[in-house]
């Protein structure tokens, strides 16, 4: 008797069929596109322009509805100066739906491998997008682009990508100068050649900054703790859970705890469990928020271990972290390449105040401690200033760039 299995494809195998297939099918489309191309210049007697090959001048690509805080400010300078953008996104309900625009054309165009398939084929001068990887794995160079620039979302290295994930690029796009010492490392070590590096400012820190000054502060402010922590097996409530947890809830201070979004979906049973704990503790608050922006602002202090989210709060509150962890393991990163720590870790030792375990009992004295220290305030300031620079500018600057690039290609 004969047994059939089932088929199974690992991950990496199914990347890199999707990535011929994705080859294949780009090369006959491409292919049947400059027959047509020369049929009509044929037909036209040559009055058809090479520029007929671009059906888009400039385009977004937002590959999560997370990112559109990224994206807001730079949107809003081509709704205002009049400019036609295309803006392609991997979720149906981005924000950008929200709003009737005039020359701004927002279209959804599936998720995953969908979402890249239509990305290979596209026309445009000028593509910008948050998605790191570019011509790694499935995302690939479309042959009727330009220009492919990446903006950076986070005010931290650019170096935490996955190996390779800027490589590619004509051109990326910083939060501060610092960013592009690592980037020119890696282009030199690896034989690539240099790419634009334009320091434009942080877009979603200023998106966030102004939404701050529209929230209606508290009437009666309780001292408030926030617990936000990155997702694995290396954070802090993963770790350490209710060790942690346990002395700060009984501290009687508020307690807010934000887990990572991807924790819903990877640690569902550890939160579970913890909310099941503290469910009869009334100063503990779990917040599932799509965005941190309302808890950050309550928060006199934060309690974290390697997210980059103590950056966010730093800068746009100008409150002291208590770190936990910061343990990182950057093979599978850009930052294995290089010969230097980074610089948010030589940062967070100046600006934050590292937590052991051991001195979880004595917590509530040490936050105490924390929120009057000078040292880490300056410290603060001095972060902000380097990683985060042209505050309320960003969205103007990166319109700008696209333009002028745009005008000299």
């Amino acid at each position: 008797m004969m047994h059939f299995y089932p088929l199974y494809i690992d991950p990496g195998t199914g990347s890199m069929l999707f990535s011929i297939l994705v080859g294949a099918a780009a090369t006959l489309y491409f292919l049947i596109r400059a027959l047509v191309l020369k049929l009509k210049v044929v037909l036209s007697r040559g009055k058809v322009s090479s520029d007929t090959n671009y059906t888009w001048k400039y385009v977004i690509y937002c590959e999560s509805k997370q990112y559109w805080n990224v994206f807001k400010s730079v949107v809003e300078a081509f709704e205002r100066n009049k400019t036609e953008l295309r803006y392609l996104c991997s979720s149906e309900d981005d924000p950008v739906f929200e709003t009737s625009w005039e020359y701004v054309k927002p279209e959804f165009i599936g998720e995953g491998n969908k979402a890249y398939a239509y990305l290979n084929f596209i026309c445009a001068e000028f593509v910008l997008m948050t998605t790191p990887g570019l011509q790694v794995y499935q995302l690939k160079r479309s042959k009727s682009v330009k220009h492919y620039s990446h903006v950076l979302h986070a005010s931290t290295d650019a170096a935490t990508y996955r190996l390779f994930g800027l490589d590619y690029f004509d051109s990326v796009l910083l939060t501060g100068d610092y960013q592009a010492a690592d980037i020119r490392f890696l282009e030199k070590l690896r034989g690539l050649p240099e790419k634009q590096l334009v320091t434009v400012g942080c877009s979603y820190l200023d998106t966030y900054s102004e939404k701050l000054k529209q929230i209606i502060p508290e009437k009666e402010h309780l001292f408030t703790v926030l617990v936000s922590p990155s997702w694995g097996a290396s954070s802090l409530l993963s770790l350490y859970g209710e060790k942690l947890l346990d002395p700060l809830s009984a501290s009687g201070w508020r307690i807010i705890i934000r887990p990572h979004p991807q924790s819903k979906k990877i640690e569902a049973g550890m939160l579970e469990r913890l909310q099941t704990h503290y469910k009869i503790s009334a100063n503990i608050e779990w917040d599932y928020e799509r965005e941190n922006i309302f808890s950050l602002v309550k928060a006199d202090i934060m309690i974290s271990d390697f997210s980059g989210i103590i950056f966010d709060y730093m800068f746009l509150c100008n409150k002291p972290v208590l770190y936990i962890n910061q343990d990182f393991d950057p093979r599978p990163y850009d930052a294995d390449d290089l010969d230097h720590e980074l610089w948010q870790f030589t940062t967070i030792k100046q600006a934050g105040i590292e937590l052991y375990e051991e001195n979880f009992p004595r917590i509530a004295e040490i936050i105490k401690n924390t929120v009057d220290n000078t040292t880490i305030s300056a410290a603060r300031k001095k972060a902000r200033e380097t990683a985060w620079q042209y505050p309320e500018e960003a969205g103007k600057r990166i319109y700008n760039f696209m333009i002028n690039t745009e005008k000299e290609d």
